[in-house]
């Protein structure tokens, strides 16, 4: 054999031993206290998704490299101390329950899964914090279902309860649940303190009643023997004496013990019946107080609620009556608003109509008169001229000449009487025509003052007024 070949021999072993090596150290087993999490590229579940981790305990696997990884669970137990306090039980009394809770990682497969998601990497308190925040929620709710009596009296109730509702919580997480031990429970109120006392009392009455009963057979017992030693004694001296004497005994003590056992029998059954009729007028009078109660509580419900819609109703009715009331004013007072606005209307049409008809009158007057507005004036004024002749003579119409008296002298230079001056003065204070026009910023017209007028004027006045004459018609 050449030297190349045993070089090559021995790098071929040397590849198979370093091959070997990295295989055998890639082969983990799992210790008995620990699970094996293999994670990575593990294949799949039983669902058919694909698997998060692999977890084996009490076995071993092959770590493919590059493509998985491994760590470990450590399955140790965790005693977790939880002192529950101010918990809220079903008859809302706070209790105080401490206890202590051992948990640890579960070795069934969807737990370990679980535990493998949930708590790989965390330290041994994160866990039991986490279990802690768990076991505390649990507890107040199994505590909450339950009576004072049935935490005290029953534990074998409360911790299956316990473990039922903390075994199904820790187990989303991978723990299980070994192990729980309640210490004490101690409520706020003294409740439970007052039930020892009366399992203690009662106990405490027990005994004596034991104590009483054996005294009393211990004394009936050496009443008995005792009464034998009479009735020997008595019964020997009889003998000895006389017969008749021993008889007259023996009916004297039978006698006697017949009255005492009667006397007894009789104080014991006085003494029992007035215990019952005690405990029978205390549930009457309890039952009594209880239906008084609930008497009083119906009626003041009762009145209470007639008080209330009584009052309701009539606030109703009246908001009802009020909002009518105020409905009914307001359509009357938009009634009586239409009313006098159609009125006010109508007048305001009216008065439109009036106008605009003068306004017509005028404007044709106005044309009548050649367009001189002042022209126009004085054909009015003719017009009008009888009327106001009419209202001079009105003003002195009213005058009895034969019931005036005028003191005054004899002789006018101008030959009138003192009572035509006064006529003629009186005349005078009527206001002119003439002065009338002038107040009012116009002029009469010649003929109406005594001047000739010329024959062309007159006749162009003439025309003019059979012309106005003729519009008006």
């Amino acid at each position: 054999m050449s030297e190349s070949q045993i070089i090559l021999i021995l790098i071929l072993v040397f590849v198979i031993i370093v091959t070997l090596s990295a295989i055998l150290k890639r082969y983990r087993r799992c210790p008995s206290d620990k699970i094996l999490v293999i994670y990575g590229k593990t294949g799949k579940n039983k669902t058919g998704g694909v698997s998060s981790a692999k977890c084996i305990h009490g076995g071993a696997s092959f770590i493919w490299p590059v493509f998985q990884n491994y760590s470990y669970l450590d399955l140790k137990p965790i005693s977790i101390e939880c002192n529950l306090t101010n918990a809220l039980s079903k008859q809302n009394i706070r209790v105080d329950v401490p206890c202590r809770f051992t948990v640890g990682v579960s070795t069934e497969p969807d737990s370990m899964t679980n535990a493998a998601e949930r708590l790989l990497g965390l330290s041994t308190d994160d866990i039991k914090n986490i279990a802690t925040d768990i076991l505390f929620g649990q507890l107040r709710l199994v505590i909450a279902t339950m009576d004072i009596e049935e935490i005290n009296s029953d534990r074998d109730k409360f911790l299956a309860n316990v473990s039922t509702n903390v075994e199904a919580e820790l187990r989303k997480i991978g723990l299980k649940l070994i192990n729980v031990n309640v210490t004490d429970i101690r409520d706020e109120s003294g409740y439970i303190e007052a039930l020892g006392k009366e399992a203690a009392a009662k106990a405490i009455n027990d005994a004596k009643k034991s104590v009483a009963e054996q005294n009393y057979y211990g004394e009936s017992g050496k009443a008995e023997a005792d009464k034998g030693t009479r009735i020997n004694i008595a019964k020997a001296n009889a003998e000895a004496v006389e017969g008749e004497n021993n008889s007259k005994i023996l009916i004297a003590n039978s006698d006697a013990a017949r009255r005492e056992k009667q006397a007894e029998a009789e104080r014991l059954a006085v003494a029992a019946e007035k215990v019952q009729a005690a405990k029978a007028l205390q549930e009457a009078y309890t039952s009594e107080r209880d239906a008084e109660l609930a008497r009083a509580e119906r009626e003041k419900a009762t009145q209470q609620a007639d008080i209330v819609v009584s009052a309701e109703v009539e606030k109703q009715k009246i908001e009802i009556n009020a909002e009518a009331e105020a409905e009914r004013a307001r359509r009357i007072a938009k009634g009586e608003a239409d009313a006098i606005y159609a009125k006010m209307e109508a007048q305001a049409r009216g008065t439109m109509e009036i106008l605009s008809k003068q306004a017509q009158g005028f404007q044709a007057l106005v044309g009548a008169a050649s367009g001189d507005p002042q022209k126009a004036v004085l054909m009015m004024i003719a017009d009008r001229l009888p009327d106001l002749v009419k209202t001079q003579v009105e003003a002195v119409k009213g005058i009895n000449i034969d019931k005036v008296t005028v003191w005054d002298g004899a002789g006018n230079k101008d030959g009138k009487t003192a009572t035509a001056n006064f006529i003629s003065g009186m005349m005078q204070s009527v206001p002119p025509l003439n002065d009338l026009f002038k107040m009012a910023g116009m002029e009469l017209p010649n003929y109406l003052k005594g001047k000739e007028v010329p024959e062309e004027q007159t006749a162009t006045s003439e025309n003019k007024a059979e012309e106005v004459k003729t519009s008006k018609d």
